[in-house]
């Protein structure tokens, strides 16, 4: 793995991390301002960052993940992040523990030219419509 590319998954352990402790403040630090979490499953559902950290510190827990082999590309000024991870999770009191599929894309500011998650897509086949209900329950906007 070239240097870039540990850099960008020393920054998803440091985000993942922080979803484990619900680091409210490491999490906002990581994110960018538009920042967009998205389900993908049977339907989706989409938390905005306010509502993301919100959610990811209260009702959407994660206790543990592994990632499997890793993909990093950058263009310009942004990177792909893409993995399978064996995920432990819960949204609200429903165990969503299992494999997941991860995208996230990264941008370096012009200013400070530091990294940060501009969108997380996770993704499984989950039939089961109560989880995006869940999620969508969680939107702040609403």
């Amino acid at each position: 793995m070239d240097e870039f590319a540990s850099k960008i998954e020393a920054l998803e352990h440091r985000w993942m991390r922080s979803w484990m402790h619900r680091d409210r403040n490491a999490m906002k630090s990581l994110a960018a301002r538009n920042f967009i979490f998205l389900l993908g499953s049977t339907k989706a559902a989409i938390l905005d960052r306010a509502s993301w950290l919100e959610a990811s510190t209260t009702r959407f827990r994660c206790s543990g993940y592994r990632f499997d082999e890793v993909y990093v590309r950058r263009h310009g000024s942004v990177a792909v992040f893409a993995t399978q991870m064996e995920l432990e999770a819960r949204v609200g009191e429903r165990d969503w523990s299992g494999p997941t599929w991860v995208m996230d894309l990264w941008q370096r500011g012009s200013v400070r030219r530091r990294w940060r998650i501009v969108e997380r897509t996770l993704s499984r086949p989950d039939g089961d419509a109560r989880v995006t209900d869940a999620v969508k329950s969680m939107q702040l906007w609403r």
